[in-house]
């Protein structure tokens, strides 16, 4: 009786170290046998080039977001100017729209849901202590009106209680990525230091709220914009290195809200010492990506430019499923 329950009891814990691993079969280690996925997956090192790029015009060269909507790709700069730019896919600006009695001071991201646009006005990597973060929520139907509904969501970080100010671009409270869900919005900072970011989990609703810290991924680079595909539980998230090597980093197949168990697929561009800013998708194949104009002469003269990407190769099969 007592080697029958050992044995029991060394099958069940084989079957259940069977049940959590990797289960992308695009992975290095890879495990048929598994069940639910842990996020351990580890993939061999990529670099793919875009499908084509467009200029963009010199209106637009600090676009710092980027979505699709209305079969059109809106865009805004980063400081001062208050409004938002329609383009097509090939950077010919079709739409302009100036937002009523709002500030830009550092317009860092654009997402939406059914019924809203959201601006985040978070930028904070001059000195890491803003105290006036928000995000601007503007209706959508209102957008061609004479009053425009816009109202703000205010917020600070649970976890940042110092708010001495630090050297420029060495905060790990910077911000410039976000996704709305259908009840929350979800924060992936831009951590200067560290080189990793920090999701927090936010109330979509006007106000002043505390964005809650959730968990840290190790993306090995700046994080600059995010876009989602909620029917897909695929989240793709484009950034930077501190030397501009500009990569995107896919999640999928996550549990819940918990992106670290996805799986964290990082790819390179090729796009030399360009500053990519904006992500954007229609069906979760296909993305585009905006650049800022970035200069450093006499070597670099990256101007603002749109680029398509194809990510079928990595990501399709799990649309598939």
């Amino acid at each position: 009786m007592k080697i029958a329950s050992i044995l029991f009891l060394l099958f069940t814990s084989l079957t259940y170290a069977q049940i959590a691993g990797c289960t992308d079969p695009l992975a290095k280690n890879f495990n048929p046998l598994t069940i639910v996925n842990d996020g351990s997956c580890q993939y061999r090192s990529t670099k793919i080039k875009p499908t084509y790029t467009a200029s963009l015009f010199e209106k637009v060269k600090e676009t710092s977001g980027l979505l699709l909507y209305d079969t059109l790709l809106w865009t805004h700069n980063d400081d001062n100017d208050t409004a938002l730019y329609a383009v097509d896919t090939v950077g010919n600006i079709k739409k302009k729209i100036v937002l009523q009695n709002v500030k830009n001071t550092d317009w860092e991201e654009i997402s939406q849901d059914s019924s809203y646009f959201y601006i985040g006005d978070f930028g904070n990597n001059v000195s890491g202590n803003r105290k006036d973060l928000h995000i601007l929520r503007i209706e959508k139907k209102s957008l061609y009106s004479n009053i425009q509904k816009i109202d703000s969501i205010s917020f600070s970080y649970s976890n940042q209680t110092d708010f001495s100010a630090v050297n420029s671009n060495t905060t790990n409270f910077d911000c410039e990525a976000f996704i709305v869900t259908q009840d929350r919005i979800y924060l992936f900072t831009k951590e200067w230091s560290s080189q990793k970011t920090s999701v927090y989990s936010l109330a979509k609703t006007a106000g002043k709220h505390i964005a809650q810290y959730q968990e840290t991924i190790n993306t090995k680079g700046l994080i600059t914009g995010a876009t989602y595909v909620p029917d897909r539980k695929n989240i793709v998230l484009c950034g930077y290195s501190k030397s501009l090597s500009p990569f995107i980093y896919l999640l999928y197949d996550f549990q819940d809200t918990l992106f670290s168990t996805a799986n964290k697929r990082k790819i390179k561009l090729q796009l030399p010492f360009h500053q990519v800013e904006g992500i954007a998708t229609k069906d979760g194949i296909h993305y585009y990506i905006s650049n800022e104009s970035f200069t450093r002469k006499p070597f670099i003269n990256s101007a603002q430019q749109l680029h398509q990407f194809d990510l079928s190769p990595f990501i399709s099969q799990h649309l598939r499923q």
